[in-house]
């Protein structure tokens, strides 16, 4: 899609993951075993066609630029567009909603004004998704669309929580844009905008033009603001599309990878998630290890029970230790007999022999990077 470029927002508020976010932004937050939460946006833009993508990077940027480099594991490492990096107007959303700052676009205009591309698709990423946008484009192409609002239904009001909720009318037009921020009752099913948006280039130059005087604006909401002068127009995503805001999110969509269509939709499509190329020894299971239902990636040595559990490379399980409904992060090691139970482990955590840690579904328990239990 030569025709469109791509913009992620990794400068995502940094207080969402407790510890996990203590050292690192959401983006670089690892995820799946073995892949970053921005890998899934940035996969599905590749996955598109889009070869010019422009990443918004936090203040603690390091850890996505480690993981990113040059964009080759991406194959965004070209002479003609590739991957940017673009430093962010406003550092540490702890206490701010915003999504798309207009200040964090401003800042990078010439990122937009040297290319020729017609269309932009703008994204978070703080979600896990797989998405090809070839039929966004051409619904918006069709519908000769200003903005297209990619969104999807949903009754369940923990998932509308937070959620922009979406007025529709004849032809998926969009009306009213209304923030939905309390866990409300829903009878029926409500359209909500899932973060990812297709806007004509020039005009989003002239929206940053027109409102540069304002530094906290979003742009959901100068759209909100010309809804009457705009052709804006809604596209339903029927793909699996998990939002990480919070600590239980993030457990709970880590699980939802030991769920085979999920899994399947994910990881095992015809368009790959991409990630960093680490090449490393297969995992070891002795002759005493008992693994179900998990996901284990490699160099992990395995001698203990590890059951509906994701582990990521290096993590070392000694004898007699039983781990359940865990997420164990790089080089973690478990001595023997420790007991751990709905658990995250950031890196190199270390839990001594006879420990039990065990935290709840809705509340697990993390331990923070580099801990000595």
């Amino acid at each position: 899609m030569r025709s469109i470029i791509g913009i992620i927002f990794g400068n995502t508020r940094s207080d969402l993951l407790q510890g996990l976010t203590q050292e690192r932004p959401i983006a670089a937050v690892p995820f799946g075993g073995k892949f970053r939460l921005l890998d899934f946006a940035l996969s599905s833009l590749v996955n598109s066609g889009i070869r010019t993508v422009g990443l918004i990077t936090p203040q603690h940027y390091r850890p996505v630029l480690d993981h990113t480099g040059a964009g080759k594991d991406w194959y965004l490492d070209r002479k003609s567009g590739g991957l940017f990096i673009l430093p962010g107007a406003i550092h540490g959303l702890t206490g701010g909603q915003s999504k798309f700052p207009l200040k964090d676009m401003g800042l990078n205009i010439e990122f937009l004004e040297k290319d020729v591309s017609e269309n932009v698709i703008i994204t978070y990423c703080n979600q896990v998704y797989n998405i090809n946008y070839h039929d966004t484009l051409i619904f918006h192409e069709k519908k000769q669309s200003d903005i297209t609002l990619i969104y999807k239904e949903s009754d369940n009001p923990r998932e509308l929580e937070g959620r922009t909720i979406l007025s529709l009318g004849e032809g998926q037009t969009v009306h009213a844009l209304e923030e939905n921020e309390a866990q409300e009752t829903s009878p029926s099913l409500k359209p909500y905008f899932v973060d990812m948006l297709i806007i004509r280039r020039k005009l989003l130059l002239e929206i940053i033009e027109g409102y540069k005087t304002i530094d906290t604006i979003d742009l959901l909401d100068s759209i909100r603001e010309n809804l009457s002068i705009l052709s804006v127009f809604a596209f339903l995503a029927n793909a699996y599309i998990g939002r990480i805001r919070s600590i239980a999110d993030y457990f709970n969509r880590n699980m939802d990878l030991l769920d085979p269509e999920i899994c399947a939709e994910l990881l095992l499509s015809k368009n790959r998630i991409y990630t960093k190329v680490r090449d490393k020894s297969p995992t070891f299971y002795s002759s005493t290890a008992n693994v179900r239902d998990s996901l284990l990636t490699c160099e992990c040595s395995i001698e203990g029970e590890v059951e509906h559990s994701i582990l990521s490379r290096g993590v070392m399980i000694k004898s007699g230790a039983k781990i359940k409904n865990s997420i164990l992060l790089q080089k973690c090691i478990i001595g023997p007999d420790a007991v751990l139970e709905n658990v995250i482990l950031d890196k190199f955590v270390e839990i001594k022999e006879g420990n039990v840690l065990k935290g709840s579904g809705d509340n697990p328990l993390v331990i923070s990077k580099k801990s000595i239990i």
